[in-house]
């Protein structure tokens, strides 16, 4: 065998023992499609995940990031066509994942976020036991990962997100019960969270948007601390105009706060060039704010654009009853009776929200004009103007025992939100005792809000006992998402 013999054989040895060590890379190239998937411009994150792959052929971290425009299409798309085309390429992604180097930080971690990232589409496409079962692995990698390398920031954001959730998940989940055994602690997430999103770690200053975005959510909906959430948002400087999953989340977070003018210029004010993905949702979003000022012509329109645009299922039945509720504000009833037999036909009932449209529809009556009127203005923070819908009115103006029932609830929810809390006691103890045998939400909600007044107001034990009286109150509407709420209030009452 001559020398060039010999030297030729050990150079395709070397090779080909390099090329079969699979490697996470997380290069600058990487990193910038990261950064560009995190604001939705989801095109030139694309073309950069190919130049990752040129670049190095056993990198797997570009096969990773290629899970997050299958998230971000089916996530606010629900495209059923799309995701039989794309729900094979998730499973075979993972396979590769795991055929990597297990001794990276980024092995687990990496793994993990990618069934987390499945376990989101599934439910989104009604398959929630294979969603709990992908979560239950995404925990056991990340918690594994996070005991390998302590001090590998990424480790917190998702370790911490996933205790802080599991710790409220609500009983009505059924689909989760497989998750009963994982331990989760709403403090400990916190805590994780916290350190993440203000810690100078170069990880965690390159995630900073997508740690935001987790951080902000868990913080003003489990932790319920509204205020803070918003100091944060303004503190960081999240960039609202140029990262539009921040956009979607302030735009969102501030119309479930009644922030609605903070929420309009959100959307109205990002960036709205070509490059970013064009989310059906803005429109669904100025749906809520112009009907929340009773601007029902503008609020058809939008809700019209939203489902001519949207091709999923969640929440479609909720949009069509908004839709309704313009028409018949506006006093057609053609149109609104239109869209209330969409409700029965189109969409699922998957969500509390669509069930509650579904309840709507099949009734057949119409909710009264002037509760109505005073619900919009409220959710929307127009105090003054609902309170004047009802000035002159009492329990005694409505015929229905569920119009005196949501009566005195709305005039609670509105001393409330005015920051009255002895006046919305009063109005919210008055619900309770009417609503508790019934099946509407309003006991239900009422005492989760006074459950959350004495707990500003330092009155643990108080707070507790109406936590506890919402999580006792039985086959009510919305019960699974206001059990959630009142789980994660005990739970912050119950620590010491």
């Amino acid at each position: 065998m001559t020398k060039k013999t010999i030297a030729l054989i050990l150079f395709l040895g070397c090779y080909l023992i390099t090329n079969s060590q699979k490697v996470f890379e997380f290069n600058s190239t990487c990193q910038q499609s990261y950064q560009d998937l995190v604001k939705l411009k989801v095109t030139s994150a694309i073309a950069l995940i190919e130049k990752a792959k040129l670049q190095n052929p056993n990198n797997l971290y570009p096969v990773y990031l290629e899970s997050y425009p299958d998230l971000i299409n089916l996530f606010f798309n629900e495209d059923a066509a799309d995701y039989a085309i794309r729900k094979p390429k998730l499973e075979e992604r993972i396979k590769e994942l795991e055929s990597g180097d297990a001794s990276s930080p980024f092995y687990r971690y990496c793994l993990s976020m990618a069934y987390i990232q499945r376990a989101f589409i599934e439910i989104k496409f009604a398959e929630n036991w294979r969603a709990s079962w992908d979560i239950r692995k995404a925990f056991v990698l990340i918690k594994e990962n996070k005991r390998m390398f302590p001090t590998f920031s990424p480790n917190d954001l998702i370790y911490g997100g996933l205790q802080a959730v599991i710790a409220t998940i609500p009983s009505g989940y059924s689909f989760f019960a497989s998750l009963v055994g994982l331990s989760g602690s709403m403090e400990d997430g916190m805590k994780l969270l916290n350190g993440f999103v203000n810690s100078n770690d170069p990880y965690a200053k390159l995630m900073s948007g997508e740690g935001g975005f987790i951080y902000c959510y868990i913080l003003y909906h489990l932790q319920n601390k509204k205020k803070e959430t918003f100091a944060f948002i303004q503190n960081k400087k999240l960039d609202v105009v140029n990262n539009h999953l921040l956009t979607y989340m302030v735009a969102n977070i501030a119309i479930t706060d009644k922030q609605i003018e903070l929420s309009k210029n959100t959307i109205l004010n990002r960036n709205k060039s070509a490059e970013y993905y064009n989310l059906p949702i803005w429109d669904y979003q100025l749906g809520f704010i112009k009907l929340y000022h009773l601007e029902t012509a503008d609020a058809a329109k939008y809700f019209e654009g939203y489902l001519a645009k949207f091709k999923g299922n969640f929440y479609v039945k909720d949009t069509y009853l908004k839709l309704s509720w313009c028409y018949y504000l506006q006093g057609n009833m053609q149109a609104a009776e239109v869209a209330r037999n969409n409700i029965l036909k189109k969409g699922a009932s998957n969500t509390d929200a669509d069930k509650q449209a579904l309840k709507d529809a099949k009734s057949g009556a119409w909710p009264n004009a002037i509760l109505l009127k005073a619900r919009m203005l409220s959710d929307g923070g127009y105090y003054q103007e609902a309170l004047a819908i009802l000035n002159g009115k009492n329990s005694s103006s409505f015929a229905l025992e569920e119009e005196k029932l949501e009566y005195v609830y709305r005039l609670g929810r509105i001393y409330d939100d005015m920051n009255k809390p002895e006046e919305a006691i009063q109005y919210y103890n008055t619900a309770i005792s009417l609503g508790v045998n019934r099946r509407e939400y309003y006991a239900a909600r009422s005492a989760l809000q006074v459950g959350e007044i004495y707990e500003k107001q330092g009155k643990k034990k108080l707070a507790l006992q109406y936590f506890n009286k919402c999580l006792s109150l039985k086959d009510h509407e919305y019960k699974n998402s206001l059990d959630q709420k009142a789980l994660a209030g005990a739970d912050r009452c119950s620590e010491n």
